[in-house]
């Protein structure tokens, strides 16, 4: 199994309440991904940290294995919830991908 976590930073440009607004949809639509995209196995997004985090939100997914997490990254649905719900607002993302 292939696990792929992403750490995201919110522009800082937004509110507290439109980055509310910007997590929530990122969640939805990330989550909504389930069952639409061979080899993956789960995802969740975390929009709700502690006062210590340095990131304003985190993707958890899994993934049968490497080949999986590759198809994910260039697949129509994943794409079009990355260009539509997160590059627009977010300024930074951190990436973790490894085998658990």
């Amino acid at each position: 199994m292939v696990k792929h976590i992403i750490l995201w930073q919110l522009k800082d440009e937004y509110s507290e309440e439109e980055k509310t607004v910007i997590k929530a949809e990122i969640k939805t639509g990330l989550e909504a991904l389930q069952g639409k995209i061979p080899g993956l196995l789960d995802i969740k997004v975390q929009t709700i940290g502690l006062a210590s985090s340095n990131a304003d939100l985190m993707l958890d997914s899994s993934f049968e294995d490497e080949a999986a997490l590759k198809g994910y990254a260039v697949h129509p649905e994943h794409v079009k919830v990355a260009d539509e719900k997160v590059r627009p607002f977010t300024k930074s993302r951190s990436c973790l991908d490894f085998e658990a």
